[in-house]
């Protein structure tokens, strides 16, 4: 590779492993103990990557001796390849954390079934009738939440999952326990379900929105729920006391919302920037004091946000395959990917040393960043 090539390579080629699916992908997952990363494909696979790095960025690393200057080289060993299942569904497979290293997958044969690291599909942990389109596990309390689209049920994986009882049909693609596993949230719609999971499940509260949700996101500490909507922005749930706000001004759909631990704060994709506030004036009854210039404003679309776990750092994918990382209050950003294929998701690893990427394009990554990149 000659000085000019090396000249031009940008950080994604320096530091992702990169991967190309045969179709898009749809969603994906680091599992509990941050060792896998699951890509769900609208093929109806899922490829499992690896994340421990063959050359990982620190043994790539040069300082020279006489003008203190940082470099670091290329790989020199193409990544080792996904582990890819059979095709489980007609289109993306909803997928959960399950145990420290293995996920939950839903099927198109209505059930949710233990996938483990090295892509092998173990025990059914809950079965019902019609396709699996939405699951989510709590390991708080070994409780899995599923959905066909008609129905929610529960189940602790023995063979006796519950339906909720409820009059209004429920969303096909939203549902989430609390971070305790004390509540589940569950789309309508029109809105949200709200219900207490201790002992005999109870409902607490629905609550009307003006479109159909289509992510939910609960903070950290239960009290608060993010909703992305079909149409409109997103809504801002105070879950004691039921109080909700649409935010909306959003030229694009909601696709994805996160909570950064760190800063307090709340983001949503949808807008020609990062879009942020801080909980500390959260932006309810009209206020938008807490607003976070975030980053930079342009012409293409954020689809995609991720939150850094330690640090007040945000990751944004964008339409036009941009990836960066700004500082959150900041216009601070560090370019990752400057093009590529669309970002559909995003999501770091519980230590922030990895981001994953997922692309409408079939691209599959996960960026390994050096231990000093953000100090």
């Amino acid at each position: 590779m000659n000085q000019h090539a090396i000249q031009n390579l940008t950080l994604f080629d320096l530091l992702a492993r990169s991967w190309r699916r045969p179709s898009a992908i749809a969603d994906l997952r680091f599992s509990a103990d941050g060792s896998t990363v699951a890509f769900a494909c609208v093929d109806g696979t899922v490829a499992i990557a690896a994340v421990a790095d063959q050359e990982p960025p620190e043994s790539r690393i040069r300082v020279s001796g006489d003008l203190g200057q940082t470099t670091i080289r290329p790989r020199e060993k193409l990544p080792l390849p996904l582990i890819a299942t059979a095709a489980l569904g007609d289109g993306d497979v909803p997928l959960a954390n399950y145990l420290r290293s293995g996920f939950l997958v839903g099927t198109a044969a209505g059930e949710a079934v233990h996938l483990t690291a090295d892509g092998n599909l173990m025990e059914t942990l809950v079965k019902i009738d019609g396709p699996v389109v939405a699951v989510d596990h709590s390991p708080r309390t070994a409780m899995t939440a599923v959905s066909n689209g008609q129905d929610v049920f529960l189940s602790r994986g023995q063979g006796d999952a519950v339906r909720l009882r409820h009059g209004a049909t429920p969303s096909t693609d939203a549902l989430a326990f609390s971070s305790g596993g004390r509540r589940l949230a569950y789309g309508l719609d029109g809105g949200l379900s709200i219900w207490m999971i201790e002992g005999d499940a109870t409902p607490i509260r629905d609550i009307p929105f003006s479109a159909r949700p289509i992510s939910i996101r609960w903070s950290g500490d239960g009290t608060w729920l993010a909703s992305g909507l079909e149409t409109g922005g997103f809504a801002l749930v105070s879950v004691n006391d039921g109080r909700a706000e649409i935010v909306g001004g959003f030229p694009s759909p909601v696709r994805t919302v996160c909570w950064s631990p760190t800063a307090n704060a709340l983001f949503a994709s949808g807008a020609f920037r990062i879009a942020g506030w801080s909980m500390a004036a959260p932006p309810v009854g009209g206020k938008t004091s807490g607003a976070l210039e975030t980053g930079r404003a342009g012409l293409v679309l954020v689809e995609a946000v991720a939150a850094h776990p330690e640090k007040k750092l945000i990751a944004a994918g964008y339409a036009n395959g941009r990836i960066t990382i700004a500082q959150i209050g900041a216009r601070d950003e560090l370019l990752v990917r400057p093009l590529g294929g669309s970002v559909t998701a995003l999501a770091w690893s519980g230590d922030g040393r990895h981001l994953a990427v997922g692309a409408v394009d079939g691209t599959a990554a996960i960026v390994t960043f050096p231990a000093q990149m953000f100090k």
